[in-house]
């Protein structure tokens, strides 16, 4: 049990109460005994119980909250949540019928209720990212218990975050439990993908970008009755990684893409993947280009061109960490999509995300209207797009979801 002990100032209690979980320094009256790192119990200015979390001093959020009822946060309570996150995924699996049940996220950080835990399977590996001090201190723990209650053969750390530096933690990645994990991992969506866990984005993929994936994919086949006849379709995939919405277009197509990052290893990642899929066999229609630039230099340099694409997607890095880098963030955006919008087909369509959690949907949704007017184009909302249901958002929690996107059609 924490002996620790933080107090809230008065009026301050509002958000603990409603079950937000980040308690920032402005909301803090004292911290009696609080070591970083370690379990505080959080009370109101009244001394009463509020909820328990940790505490890391170093943080501009210096508390985040684990239960918000006066229980023990020992071995049975990490069996316990990791249970209902792994048997929520097992749902989700089973509902969504995806070709490889072996690759999901199994733990969503804050949308969890474990804040700082990041944790996705693949097939009998699981990536762990410990992005604070307290899921740091715990990370052997929770590798124990996969091992032990759910089978992991392998638990892998990729804890190579920036979020981490807040914390006044360094990068950390290796075995927890288990050897290195496999050199190689196929995933399987309809389309391959190869998976690099050690050196890859994130955990390795991006896996919350599965369903727009697949709609992405769905919009070609259904598109192709009504597509120009003076050649196969055309997509331009920008920050395209590892190919994955090329890919997933390019299955049963004879679509023709071009992949543009700035990382030549991504790129590298890109062909074989389209490799891996035939698409490179002779039988195969389906062609792509693998370009290694600045997507925004990329952009301007296709609109100087007159260059036009049937599809364009539109998938950045995060833009901004913090709302002080909001205004800076919104002027990129507005660049890119600005330009993209010049790009698209008459009737074209154009897939464009933000994964920045300090930018909102609706902030989103008005940048990108900004860029369409004075682009000079319409467009309609086909569809809101988020990030697949294996990333789920805690309704108390709204930055947890950091992924939001528009389907549009461009006129």
């Amino acid at each position: 049990m924490a002996t620790a002990k933080v107090t809230i100032k008065k009026g301050r209690e509002k958000p603990i109460r409603n079950r937000h979980p980040w308690i920032f320094s402005g909301a803090v009256s004292t911290a009696a005994n609080a070591v970083d790192g370690r379990l505080v119990t959080v009370v109101d200015y009244k001394d009463r119980f509020l909820a328990r979390g940790y505490w890391n001093s170093k943080s501009q959020i210096q508390a985040r909250i684990l239960t918000w009822e006066d229980e023990a946060i020992d071995d049975a309570w990490w069996q316990r949540m990791l249970s209902r996150a792994w048997q929520s995924r097992a749902q989700y699996v089973a509902d969504a019928g995806i070709p490889d049940s072996r690759a999901c996220r199994v733990v969503n950080a804050e949308n969890d209720y474990m804040p700082g835990l990041v944790l996705d399977r693949y097939g009998d590996c699981f990536v762990l990212q410990a992005q604070t001090l307290f899921i740091d201190r715990h990370k052997k723990k929770i590798a124990d218990i996969l091992q032990s209650h759910f089978d992991a053969e392998q638990v892998f750390e990729r804890s190579d975050m920036d979020l981490r530096r807040q914390e006044g933690l360094h990068p950390s990645v290796g075995p927890l439990v288990g050897g290195p994990p496999p050199e190689r991992f196929v995933l399987n969506e309809g389309a391959l993908f190869h998976v690099d866990i050690v050196r890859g984005h994130k955990t390795g993929f991006y896996l919350d970008q599965r369903r727009n994936r697949q709609k992405l994919h769905d919009l070609v086949q259904s598109s192709a009755s009504a597509r120009d006849i003076d050649g196969p379709p055309s997509l331009l995939n920008l920050f395209s990684y590892s190919g994955g919405f090329a890919i997933a277009a390019q299955r049963d197509s004879d679509l023709r893409a071009v992949n543009v990052d700035s990382s030549r290893a991504a790129l590298e990642l890109a062909e074989k993947n389209f490799a891996l899929n035939e698409y490179d066999k002779p039988s195969s229609a389906a062609s792509a280009e693998h370009i290694q630039a600045d997507s925004f230099d990329y952009l301007r340099f296709c609109v100087g061109e007159g260059a036009r694409f049937d599809y364009v997607v539109l998938d950045p890095p995060k833009f901004a960490r913090h709302k002080r880098q909001v205004a800076r963030a919104a002027r990129g955006y507005k660049d890119l999509n600005l330009n993209a919008f010049r790009l698209v087909k008459e009737g074209g369509y154009m897939m464009t995300f933000s994964c920045s959690g300090a930018i909102s949907r609706d902030l989103f949704q008005k940048i990108v209207f900004a860029a369409l007017a004075d682009a000079g184009r319409q467009a309609q909302i086909v569809e809101q797009l988020s990030a697949a249901p294996d990333h789920p958002v805690a309704l108390t929690f709204p930055e947890g979801q950091y992924l939001k996107g528009l389907l549009l059609r461009v006129y």
